[in-house]
């Protein structure tokens, strides 16, 4: 039955968003400096200087080098600090698995499922960088776009461009509304031979800015705003 494969596919979703070190565990976000500086929430001092991210402990000094959007994660006892790229900046988040915020997480909502807003589209691929905005003021992304899927819902005519790992991330007639205002995204497998894909939007999810200010998500591009209510998938926290 799709009803049961769907709600074992959520648990498991809900079962990774509370997982110990996720962004439910998210205590702070530090935008490093060339100049030290320390936090509350992780031991040390801190600094991004042109030879990379540094910290330092009355145990020494170590440089992490120049890191990436995925960045690295170094554990301090139970706390876990994540460093990570985020445009020209760098970013220190620290996760504690005892953070309120996620001890106080009970799931979240989402509409019943129904076969009726699985839809078979057409992927064109149209490989290009694209800078979008995030939830955080000022800061922009470039992100890698693949192409465009085109697609038919509720009877209209819609089209959605699809970034790297076959992500979606969109807005519709029901954010803000009865799902989360910023976006939702949905994840899709790779074209078929013949350039079909399928959309479930019975999976769409929240990113993780719907349940801490301390996360990054990127936004929806102006042509991933859907006129039409996608009643599917995650509704707001």
């Amino acid at each position: 039955m799709y009803a049961d494969d769907w709600a074992a596919w959520h648990e498991a979703h809900e079962r990774r968003r509370a997982r110990p070190h996720g962004l439910l565990a998210a205590t702070g976000l530090h935008w490093l400096t060339p100049e030290w500086q320390r936090f509350d929430d992780v031991p040390g001092e801190w600094r991004d200087a042109p030879d990379g991210v540094s910290m330092r402990t009355e145990d020494g000094e170590t440089n992490l080098g120049q890191v990436g959007e995925d960045g690295v994660e170094l554990m301090f006892g139970d706390v876990m600090a994540e460093v990570a790229r985020r445009g020209t900046e760098v970013i220190l988040r620290p996760r504690d698995p005892r953070n309120p915020v996620r001890l106080a997480y009970k799931g979240t909502p989402a509409f019943p499922p129904d076969e009726k807003w699985i839809v078979t589209g057409r992927f064109v691929e149209d490989r290009q960088e694209i800078t979008i905005d995030t939830v955080v003021d000022g800061l922009k992304l470039a992100d890698a776009a693949l192409g465009r899927v085109d697609f038919t819902l509720e009877g209209t005519e819609l089209s959605l461009t699809v970034f790297d790992g076959f992500e979606i991330i969109f807005r519709d007639a029901t954010s803000g509304v009865t799902t989360y205002g910023a976006s939702r995204t949905l994840t899709i497998d790779p074209p078929a031979d013949d350039g079909t894909v399928v959309l479930d939007f019975n999976r769409a999810t929240n990113l993780p800015c719907a349940y801490t200010e301390f996360a990054t998500c990127s936004l929806p591009p102006p042509e991933n705003v859907l006129p039409v209510a996608v009643e599917a998938g995650e509704k707001s926290p």
